[in-house]
């Protein structure tokens, strides 16, 4: 689970819809183009360096008080299992000699990624990819997710940014039986293809980790000019990256480049 945090008030409790899989072999003869492109949420579809990144690092100041920086953030997100941030600020916590519960740290991590009304840092949440660039990408690929969300939480952000429909599968934490690094979510969406006709976009350890195990191509998306890249872009190259993307919509001339006629 890469972020755990409960809805804001009001929010729907249902899982995020999925279209018909009527599409799950249209790519495989259009110039070798992947199959089905699935896409992680935090740091690839959403920018949450002012939303998730900003709670965890504020929550482990609230209980310690101490100094804490970003690249202290990303270190701890370069090993692997911290992909849930709950259990990420309880360890980092710990660590620094604070015999504080998950119980408590979770009930912050709440209170200020949600705030009241839904006007906490939550707020600094960024959609990255354009309906627009989804729908092109859609055309000759499978759009999916694989998050370390639950679905109360993609429900938020699908409904913000209205783009739902634009994926055919929605795998959100609770619907594998092991959360990453666990390869079982991307199993359940390949659901018996073959995983070198995917492609799956990540930026963390775990993410990695997942592709690997799944046999499935990776790619990472790392910000060029952040302490994420410096700290995280050569183990992904090393787990097996075939490209590490500054942005995620540098995508589509990536694979316009790599499947060119």
């Amino acid at each position: 689970m890469k972020n755990r945090a409960t809805p804001i008030p009001n929010s729907r409790n249902r899982r995020p819809k999925t279209k018909n899989k009527t599409t799950r072999t249209r790519a495989a003869s259009k110039s070798a183009y992947p199959a089905i492109i699935v896409f992680d949420v935090d740091g690839v579809l959403v920018d949450t360096r002012q939303s998730f990144h900003r709670t965890a690092i504020e929550t482990v100041r609230f209980f310690t008080q101490k100094p804490i920086t970003v690249r202290e953030f990303h270190s701890w997100k370069n090993r692997p299992g911290f992909n849930d941030d709950w259990i990420l600020c309880t360890t980092w916590v710990q660590e620094l000699g604070f015999n504080v519960a998950f119980k408590q740290i979770k009930r912050k991590f709440q209170q200020l990624y949600w705030g009241k009304n839904g006007n906490g840092f939550v707020l600094g949440e960024r959609w990255l990819l354009s309906p627009a660039a989804l729908r092109r990408l859609g055309r000759r690929s499978e759009l999916a997710i694989f998050t370390g969300r639950y679905y109360r939480e993609m429900d938020y952000t699908l409904d913000r940014n209205k783009v739902r429909k634009l994926f055919s599968e929605i795998m959100t934490v609770e619907r594998a039986k092991r959360p990453k690094p666990a390869p079982d979510g991307l199993l359940k969406i390949l659901a018996g293809r073959d995983p070198s006709t995917a492609l799956y976009l990540g930026d963390t350890v775990d993410d990695a980790l997942a592709a690997k195990a799944a046999k499935v191509p990776f790619i990472g998306v790392l910000p060029r000019d952040g302490e994420e890249r410096r700290q995280r872009g050569a183990t992904l190259k090393r787990l097996g990256a075939l490209t590490i993307l500054g942005r995620v919509n540098e995508l589509e001339a990536w694979l316009q480049k790599r499947f060119r006629p």
